[in-house]
């Protein structure tokens, strides 16, 4: 891995070769899961079971799955608004994170937070969060907290690639440079900010070089590829544990609904979608990768009626937990500090 003194590089991941079946075929069952459960997800919305916003992860699987697999439990993540595959990956349970987005009393924020605005702090996950690169200095401070404590544990901050335009992400790359903190910056880079393309955007389209004038060195890796993903973060979270400071990732990715479900996403072509799909789908990639480790049809369909039991049965379980009672308007709103 660069030094953090050094200009960053891009680079071609390994192709994660040393993957065994069994933890290539925990990456399809999770990858399966999040494609799933968001499909799920976009019925309900259609359905009006789901109000406020709702931005799904559809395409972008094989991101949250290769990097969670290269952390601990006792390591942080936190992300933005198109959240919920980061929730699944990090081991919150279908069950509460659909409660959650149906606004229902046994959801993760006790149904007062929506998609936006989900916590865990036994996963470590914390949040989840509306406002274009918040989460950015908070994953920054996270870092921090590890630094200040000696805690040899990482954090994982996701952005999307309209987030890495916004001047406070500048200040966390600058603050996490000068204490050499434990932060990945993770840059999903689904080509479009909310209809925006990455081109029309950034004078500087290599994402992964937003850190040079920090000394944060960068890598641009293949968020299509779950094997790709987990080498390049194996690498990453190595040299950041190792007390070099802040590293950068961009995840070449792509979404294939819109920025949200109120988004027709006519700022692409449907050949450029279907290319994306037909080619690029990193569920469908590796259960190529799977044929070739012998992996029969059998155990995919078994995989598949598994994970479609979970999802259904989250979906029934947030259509009938209870609403949050009127009173909890006031509460979870100020904090005792004395």
């Amino acid at each position: 891995m660069a030094s953090g003194k050094k200009a960053a590089a891009k680079t071609t991941a390994k192709t994660g070769a040393a993957h065994n079946s069994a933890k290539l075929l925990q990456y399809y069952r999770d990858m399966l899961l999040i494609r799933r459960f968001e499909e799920k997800a976009g019925q309900l919305y259609g359905m009006g079971l789901i109000g406020g916003f709702c931005h799904l992860y559809i395409g972008q699987e094989a991101v949250v799955v290769g990097l969670q697999d290269a952390i601990t439990p006792e390591d942080s993540v936190v992300t933005s608004y198109r959240d919920h595959g980061h929730m699944l990956a990090c081991g919150m349970e279908a069950r509460g994170v659909m409660a959650e987005l149906t606004g229902r009393a046994t959801g993760y924020s006790r149904g007062k937070g929506g998609s936006m605005h989900m916590f865990s702090r036994e996963k470590n996950f914390y949040g989840g969060h509306g406002i274009v690169g918040a989460q950015v200095p908070i994953g920054t401070g996270i870092a921090f907290s590890y630094k200040y404590r000696n805690k040899a544990n990482v954090c994982l901050a996701y952005m999307g690639d309209g987030a890495v335009n916004q001047g406070q992400v500048y200040e966390a790359l600058n603050m996490a440079a000068l204490w050499k903190l434990p932060v990945i910056y993770v840059i999903e880079n689904n080509q479009y900010g909310m209809g925006t393309s990455v081109a029309r955007a950034s004078a500087n389209v290599d994402l992964y070089r937003r850190g040079e004038g920090f000394g944060v060195p960068g890598v641009a890796v293949d968020g299509m590829d779950v094997m790709a993903v987990n080498a390049a973060a194996q690498d990453a979270v190595a040299y950041v544990k190792a007390g070099n400071g802040p590293f950068i990732m961009e995840m070449k990715t792509y979404r294939y609904r819109g920025h949200s479900m109120s988004d027709p996403a006519k700022y692409r072509s449907k050949e450029e979608l279907e290319k994306m799909k037909t080619e690029r789908d990193p569920i469908a990639r590796l259960k190529i990768a799977l044929d070739a480790q012998g992996v029969t049809e059998a155990e995919f369909k078994a995989i598949d009626t598994d994970i479609k039991a979970i999802v259904a049965d989250a979906a029934e379980f947030a259509q009938t937990s209870p609403e949050p009672d009127v009173s909890e308007l006031w509460t979870d709103i100020l904090v005792d500090a004395a």
